[in-house]
């Protein structure tokens, strides 16, 4: 149900190891994820570990939601020395399409130890339901 919007993912992954740059807004870093249907909802999972709650922004345009995140450092300014910095800094974005058998009005989100958890419903009008077979046997005998 959900579909794949950029199908360069994974090398965009490899060259932001190799060159390790860190993600601007213009171009930010992807993120990886997790999706998975269980029971009438979908679940997405994003990694972002370090990053302040409130550095996260979600948005959602029809069937388009837009997830941004900005890692930035713990220690910034005078008197700081880097020894080493492995982790990825700067912004990190992932756009997802929905179909339109989910219902991106009733999105909820959930972050909990570095994992951005959105929880989508699937619409009403998707959901199986069981049509009611009405029962004509009673016929009456008209008398003339």
């Amino acid at each position: 149900m959900l579909l794949r919007t950029d199908p360069f993912r994974e090398l965009d992954r490899l060259t932001q190891q190799f060159v390790n740059t860190a993600g601007t807004w213009s171009r930010p870093t992807p993120m990886p994820m997790d999706a998975y249907r269980t029971g009438d909802e979908y679940v997405i999972c994003f990694d972002l570990p370090g990053v302040d709650p409130q550095a996260i922004d979600i948005d959602v345009e029809r069937n388009m939601v837009t997830v941004k995140a900005e890692r930035r450092p713990h220690q910034e300014g005078e008197g700081v020395k880097w020894e080493l910095s492995e982790r990825p800094l700067g912004v990190f974005s992932r756009q997802v399409v929905l179909s339109d058998t989910l219902d991106p009005a009733g999105i909820s989100a959930d972050y909990d130890a570095g994992v951005l958890t959105l929880k989508i419903p699937v619409a009403e009008r998707a959901k199986p339901r069981k049509i009611a077979i009405g029962h004509t046997g009673d016929r009456k005998q008209i008398r003339a």
